[in-house]
């Protein structure tokens, strides 16, 4: 038997990012517009810049706490009680490589074989890959009927007595939802009085275009059994440093934090600083360019007459393509091919019929992209065969 066949079975039925899968055809493909990973177009900021280089002159290349730097803890700490009004000690918070390695930590943490993860869909891939890699099992449930919001009964009927958790993403990845009061009680009501984790992926809070933004974390009632995942990367134009955190109870963190420990040691040392610098960065005016770009998308869609809902947060609009009877990998392929354009198709996201539109780039690159969108939208509607 050939040495890749006696690896762990998960990795059989593990998918690489189909997103990755796109962008790459796109890079591919000369003169192509990508308008499909989530990355802002931004540099990391200068302050941020300068205090990872501090570290690394004054010599801070060594290990530190596996947890996080106890400084960073307690900054996050009091950054998350003034803007959030969260009450979390430093020692309920470990520092991550990204906020993919706190959901990793989070669900691994949390999950047995066989239990059951509920995840309003769309959502983002990352998930589902994670619980089969745990050996759980991955239960969608379907919001697209319901304006991507989250119905009571809906969920009601998914929770078994194998239900270990609920994802919460919001705003979310692809839609730019913004889960409601309505969805934030159902999910209160469907959990409360029974022993299931909550795991809040919160990293674009701060990528929000209205005041009524509302985390289920704020459910203080229901501490113990609420994670709460934050990420350097989206708000403050750090995806590279893979700098991010996670919150929960303390006794529930004490366990969390093995496996942290044995995955990743801890985060590096100099950009911990870095961190603490970003914390007292205001990114409003990367807020405002977001919100700029949003309006014009909305119009071009909806001047396409593509459907489409108003994100209310990140920077995805996400129009469906149900018009077309095409299945969205053969849409994004051909736009690619016949179109030079490159977005993500929505069965990435567990919601086929739609399509992803990244627009943290540059605003003239978007137009470019949306004018070639319209002519192959055009083309289609002119009686293109498929």
């Amino acid at each position: 038997m050939a040495m890749q066949d006696r690896l762990n079975t998960t990795l059989y039925t593990a998918k690489p990012s189909a997103i990755r899968a796109f962008s790459a055809l796109a890079a591919q493909t000369p003169g192509c517009v990508r308008l499909t990973l989530g990355e802002p177009d931004f540099d990391t900021p200068a302050p941020v810049c300068r205090a990872a280089g501090e570290a690394l002159q004054n010599g801070e290349t060594h290990y530190i706490a596996n947890t996080g730097d106890p400084a960073l803890r307690e900054r996050i700490a009091a950054f998350e009680a003034a803007h959030n009004g969260m009450d979390y000690a430093p020692e309920e918070i470990i520092v991550t490589a990204g906020a993919t390695e706190a959901l990793f930590t989070a669900l691994f943490g949390v999950l047995d074989p066989g239990d059951e993860v509920i995840v309003p869909s769309p959502a983002f891939v990352l998930y589902e890959q994670i619980v089969n890699l745990c050996r759980a099992v991955y239960v969608p449930l379907d919001t697209a009927p319901d304006g991507f919001q989250i119905d009571g009964k809906k969920l009601a009927a998914l929770i078994t007595p194998k239900t270990k958790a609920i994802v919460l993403n919001s705003p979310n990845n692809p839609t730019g939802c913004v889960y409601d009061a309505r969805s934030l009680a159902a999910v209160y009501d469907a959990v409360r009085g029974r022993d299931i984790f909550v795991v809040c992926d919160d990293v674009y809070r701060q990528l929000c275009y209205s005041g009524e933004y509302h985390s289920f974390a704020e459910y203080r009632d229901l501490r113990p059994q609420l994670l709460v995942a934050q990420s350097f990367s989206k708000p403050y134009a750090m995806t590279g440093w893979r700098m991010g955190y996670l919150l929960g109870d303390r006794p529930v963190m004490e366990k969390l934090a093995l496996v942290h420990q044995f995955a990743v040691v801890s985060t590096p040392a100099p950009f911990q600083r870095a961190a603490m610098a970003a914390l007292e960065y205001d990114p409003a005016p990367m807020l405002a360019e977001y919100a700029r770009r949003r309006t014009y998308v909305l119009g071009r869609l909806r001047g396409m007459g593509l459907p489409v809902n108003e994100p209310q947060g990140a920077f995805y609009a996400f129009p469906s393509i149900e018009g077309f009877s095409l299945p969205s990998a053969v849409f994004c392929t051909r736009l690619i091919r016949e179109a030079g354009v490159a977005v993500t198709p929505g069965f990435c996201f567990g919601a086929e019929g739609y399509i992803r539109i990244s627009y943290c780039c540059a605003p003239e690159q978007l137009a470019l992209g949306l004018d070639r969108l319209e002519g192959f939208i055009r083309g289609l509607r002119g009686g293109d065969k498929p």
